[in-house]
């Protein structure tokens, strides 16, 4: 068992880098892929074992929003038994969002992720995500998640999609889609961070069937675990910001940020840094 390929150091930086940019419009797939290649995460062992571990550092952030949101999670559980009518609306809106993203996702994610997963589409989404952000001003609307229509789920799990090219980021597109769908900025936060639990968690259990076991002959359980634990506390961290920032704030910094990381592996790139 090589677990000397994933260093507590490596994975304390990673699931840092999990946490504080998972449910924030920035890319936490971006991030991994590029903070990966700068410290070498994964050399010597298998690129299946290293993207595995990239996904299954997800699951502690999948717990932070299970822990933030868990009045609102049983009240989801609440409407999966017939027990709760909001609970159930909106149980049905998330699955219909979700239905795209997976779609594609299982007929195409083997090409998808050869063609893109490399830093200049990265930087390129970067980019070109940081412009939209600085220059669109989005007026939030009225809508409760109770309310929105089944179409809008629609809307926004389409956009889900366009998260499937690193760099995009999940967060990004499903806030966006579901402001101009017509959701108060509360409720398009809380379905985005619902709807990123529901497609995470698909994710994570379903890499980790295929591939759990060559992740934990390769890297052990205790760096995979110590990298969980740090993802679950900045997630945790991070989502409280965001909520609070954004009662009061616009999305600009987050384009501002995304422009001037994206400037900075353009000069990367340019120096075959990465």
């Amino acid at each position: 068992m090589s677990v000397d390929l994933l260093s507590i150091p490596e994975a304390i930086v990673l699931g840092i880098v999990e946490g504080i940019t998972e449910f924030l419009p920035v890319s936490s797939t971006g991030h991994l892929l590029i903070v990966g290649e700068l410290i070498g995460f994964g050399s010597g062992s298998s690129s299946t074992a290293a993207d595995t571990y990239s996904i299954a550092i997800q699951f502690g952030a999948i717990l932070a929003v299970l822990f933030l949101y868990r009045a609102r999670i049983w009240t989801l559980i609440r409407g999966l038994f017939g027990a709760d009518v909001d609970g159930r609306s909106i149980l049905i809106r998330l699955a219909v969002a979700f239905m795209p993203a997976a779609v594609i996702g299982v007929i195409a994610g083997d090409a998808l992720k050869e063609a893109l997963f490399g830093p200049i589409p990265v930087t390129i989404a970067w980019l070109v995500g940081g412009v939209v952000l600085v220059r669109w001003r989005p007026t939030a609307g009225t809508l409760t998640l109770s309310q929105m229509p089944i179409r809008a789920a629609v809307v926004i799990g389409c956009a889900q999609s366009l998260a499937l090219w690193p760099g995009v980021s999940r967060s990004l597109v499903t806030l966006i889609a579901a402001l101009a769908v017509g959701l108060s900025m509360s409720a398009a936060i809380e379905f985005s961070f619902l709807l990123g639990l529901l497609t995470l968690s698909a994710a994570t259990f379903l890499d980790l069937g295929k591939h759990g076991g060559e992740l934990v002959d390769q890297f052990g359980l205790l760096a995979p675990g110590v990298g969980l634990v740090c993802a679950f506390v900045t997630a945790i961290i991070a989502v409280r910001w965001m909520v609070g920032y954004l009662n009061t704030h616009s999305l600009a910094v987050f384009g501002w940020y995304r422009l001037a990381i994206g400037g900075v592996c353009v000069v990367l790139l340019a120096t075959n840094v990465l």
